[in-house]
C-alpha cells in the first residue's frame, strides 16, 4: 500500500468527533421527525377530527369534547414546534408533562391498560428536550426582545 493510500483511510483524531457530532446531530432531527409525525398524525389528528375511538375515550374519562379537542391542538401545537429550531427543547418538556397527565389518566381511568405508552414516549421526548437546552436561551432573548 502506498503512503497516500494509508493515510487517505486512517481518519485524523481531529475529525473523528466532528463525524459522530454531525451523525448525533443528523439521528436526533430524525427522532424529532418521527416525534413530530406521531403526535401530529396518530395523536392529535383522531382527536381533531373527532374519530369514534377518541370521541369513547374522552367521554368516558369525562372530558367530553372539549377536552379532546384542548388536548388535540396542545399535541398539534407541540408537534409542529418540534421542528422550531428555537422552540424544540420547550416543545419536549412540554410534550413530556403531556405525556405525565396521560400517564395519570392511564392509571386513573383505564387501570393502567396503555400507561406505559406515555413513559415509552417520554424517553426521547426528554432526550431532545435536554440535547436543544441550548437553544432556551436564543428563545429567552427573543421573547425578552
Amino acid at each position: 500500500m502506498s503512503e497516500t493510500t494509508t493515510a487517505a483511510s486512517v481518519a485524523s483524531p481531529a475529525s473523528v468527533p466532528l463525524v459522530r457530532r454531525r451523525s448525533a446531530r443528523i439521528a436526533l432531527r430524525g427522532v424529532q421527525v418521527i416525534l413530530a409525525l406521531f403526535f401530529a398524525a396518530a395523536s392529535a389528528l383522531p382527536k381533531l377530527i373527532a374519530h369514534a375511538s377518541a370521541v369513547e375515550t374522552f367521554d368516558e374519562m369525562g372530558w367530553g369534547n372539549a377536552g379532546m379537542y384542548a388536548i388535540g391542538v396542545l399535541e398539534l401545537a407541540g408537534a409542529v414546534a418540534l421542528l422550531v429550531p428555537v422552540l424544540q427543547s420547550v416543545a419536549a418538556t412540554a410534550l413530556s408533562a403531556l405525556m405525565v397527565g396521560a400517564f395519570v389518566v392511564q392509571l386513573a381511568c383505564f387501570d393502567g391498560e396503555n400507561a406505559v405508552t406515555p413513559l415509552i414516549l417520554m424517553v426521547p421526548l426528554l432526550l431532545v428536550a435536554w440535547a436543544r437546552r441550548g437553544h432556551n436561551a436564543e428563545l429567552l432573548r427573543l421573547i425578552r426582545g
